[in-house]
């Protein structure tokens, strides 16, 4: 059955989801927030061995409920954690939440990237930037966003090149509709060593992020594990974070399903994955408008959810300019 990128190539493709980033170029660091226009149902994976989230236990599948109105992704490390907070007063005041005893209450998940040594100004004292960031990339929302230099992307890093905020987006004939965004900031690296070629090269539709192709005939393979650019100084400042989102209706159990094998596209697009020093977590939404008919649907759209995840990154780190200490993709390799 064929398929397609939709017609902007984001996860705003998905119809009823929304995202919004916001950023400050002189911390470098930034939050993206994804949105749906109606609360949907949500559920979150989590692999690297250094996580950094809030409030996803509620999404569990044993909880009672697990809609969402909104799932934060952003820099700063645990400091990161105040953007959370920003949008959820943002919406309270707005009226959107859970009614509970008179009180309107919130329901946003989140993940954390680490960013706080790519060299921007961090001395904020007791005032970090991030509860302000998370309400204007909530006022920011839409169904354009940029990629790249980014909302949770900002200051990201992605082995020895910058990593950034990507998106991509599969639709198919019979109506199902996929999205994913993600914010790179991965230990590993997108790029296959050696060579100026994504890992996520059998993936891309049109040239998306390049149109490149495999790597050279002549391509001896991934041989050691690479390090990227101070390692031995600082191991732990990492963290691939996403969200997938579906136009499915799916129980707490499909959807946990779904972010498990979402996360196979962080696999397909970035080596090596899953480290003691990563804290990769995918997110999962599903709006609803089309019915699940059978299992084995559910098995069609965690394979399109990894595929569209892997290209998703593949775009992030395409898109990424030059920052600090790490060359964009473009300006390392001359594209």
């Amino acid at each position: 059955m064929s398929i397609r990128p939709g017609p902007r190539n984001l996860i705003t493709d998905v119809a009823g989801i929304l995202v919004g980033n916001a950023g400050d170029h002189r911390v470098r660091t930034g939050v993206t927030v994804v949105y749906p226009a109606e609360r949907c149902p949500a559920a979150a994976d989590v692999r690297g061995g250094a996580p950094g989230t809030w409030n996803i236990q509620a999404l569990d599948a044993t909880s009672l409920r697990n809609e969402v109105d909104a799932i934060v992704l952003s820099g700063g490390s645990m400091y990161g954690l105040d953007a959370g907070g920003g949008v959820v007063a943002a919406l309270g005041a707005r009226g959107r939440g859970i009614g509970f005893g008179g009180a309107v209450i919130p329901v946003v998940p989140g993940a954390i990237l680490f960013d706080l040594a790519n060299g921007g100004d961090k001395a904020w004292g007791e005032a970090p930037p991030y509860a302000a960031l998370g309400r204007a990339a909530l006022d920011a929302v839409g169904t354009d966003f940029a990629l790249g230099n980014a909302g949770a992307g900002l200051g990201a890093r992605s082995g020895a090149l910058r990593g950034g905020l990507g998106s991509a987006s599969t639709v198919t004939a019979d109506g199902l509709q996929l999205g994913a965004l993600v914010a790179v900031n991965s230990f590993g690296s997108a790029v296959m060593p050696g060579t100026d070629r994504f890992w996520a090269w059998p993936y891309e539709m049109g040239d998306e992020f390049g149109g490149l192709g495999p790597p050279p005939a002549d391509w001896q393979g991934e041989r050691e594990m690479p390090l990227p650019p101070g390692f031995a100084v600082n191991p732990l400042a990492n963290t691939t974070i996403a969200v997938v989102a579906c136009n499915v209706v799916l129980s707490k159990g499909e959807l946990q399903r779904l972010a498990m094998m979402a996360q196979d596209g962080l696999a397909r697009a970035i080596r090596p994955i899953h480290t003691p020093f990563d804290g990769d977590t995918v997110f999962a939404m599903a709006t609803g408008a089309v019915p699940l008919t059978n299992p084995a649907m559910l098995a069609r759209l965690g394979h399109l959810a990894a595929d569209t995840l892997a290209r998703a990154v593949a775009r992030g780190v395409y898109h990424a300019e030059s920052l600090g200490d790490r060359p964009g993709w473009r300006a390392r390799f001359g594209h």
